[in-house]
């Protein structure tokens, strides 16, 4: 577990911008802005062969619970000179977003607080300034999904750390997304909410639909199909892989339109259950 957790935590301590560009959204001034649909860091073979075990090993010495896990969030506004201070309403908004994706997964959530705080460089550089405002503005990160909202730096649209790279009390755990993604933001086609959707299910344990590709295990999910790499806009009909079963292009995993993402599988709900229960047992 130390050598695990060693892993996850050289991940996060990875700041970096350099990741590929591959959306363009709108922004508030009408302008597209080319971005970064993703930047949760991506696992290492390694740790996700370490996971893998680790998970097998909880199942067969357990079993999962079906009624809701009831998640309370503490969402932090973070905005500067007039810029990203969205509306309670934006916010009221997004949990509705989460509650009708996870209804049926194991999990639903509840509004806990909400602060605001005015700050150039978090707002402007959230990304790079991660660890001093996460640092700063955190709550109990072991009991309460904390949320922000701020300008990434480099047109990233959100992103959050898989469970398993640290402890559950570390202040970098949560989800981080650009203000305009949420509902009643500009950053079309990415604003009805689905990006803190998206994050949020790593949060709680899930790869992107398309990891390893069309090589087995895939996702780790039984129940999606295989996906050779990332789609984009609502490539209805898209089939990049020979195994069974059209690219999972309306699941919240994959970076589809947010009008395009619908849905989450049993059997994610299942995996997600599993590791809160092994990674995240206060939450």
């Amino acid at each position: 577990m130390k050598k695990l957790i060693l892993v996850g935590i050289a991940l996060c301590l990875l700041v970096t911008t350099a990741w590929a560009q591959n959306v363009h959204y709108m922004g508030p001034d009408g302008n597209v802005v080319r971005g970064v649909r993703c930047a949760t860091p991506d696992p290492t073979p390694a740790e996700k062969a370490l996971v893998r075990q680790q998970v097998e090993q909880w199942l067969q010495n357990n079993f999962i619970f079906k009624a809701d896990k009831v998640i309370p969030i503490a969402f932090h506004v973070v905005h500067y000179d007039g810029t990203g201070n969205i509306p309670d309403q934006w916010i009221y908004d997004q949990i509705d977003v989460l509650n009708a994706a996870y209804q049926g997964k194991g999990f639903s959530f509840t509004l806990a607080s909400i602060d605001r705080t005015e700050h150039r460089r978090w707002f402007t550089r959230c990304y790079s300034q991660e660890r001093k405002m996460k640092e700063a503005l955190a709550i109990d990160p072991a009991h309460y999904l904390n949320i922000y909202t701020c300008q990434p730096n480099g047109g990233i649209l959100g992103w959050s750390y898989l469970p398993w790279g640290l402890t559950e009390t570390d202040y970098r755990h949560g989800v981080v997304a650009l203000y305009d993604s949420l509902p009643g933001g500009s950053a079309a086609p990415y604003n009805l909410g689905d990006t803190i959707t998206h994050e949020t299910g790593h949060y709680l344990g899930l790869y992107h639909t398309f990891e390893n590709g069309c090589n087995a295990p895939g996702d780790e999910v039984d129940d999606t199909p295989y996906e050779q790499s990332a789609a984009f806009g609502c490539p209805h009909g898209r089939d990049t892989c020979s195994q069974e079963g059209l690219d999972p292009i309306y699941n919240f995993m994959d970076y589809t339109d947010d009008d395009c993402m619908d849905h989450f599988t049993a059997d994610q709900g299942t995996r997600m259950q599993t590791m809160v229960a092994i990674y995240k047992p206060s939450l």
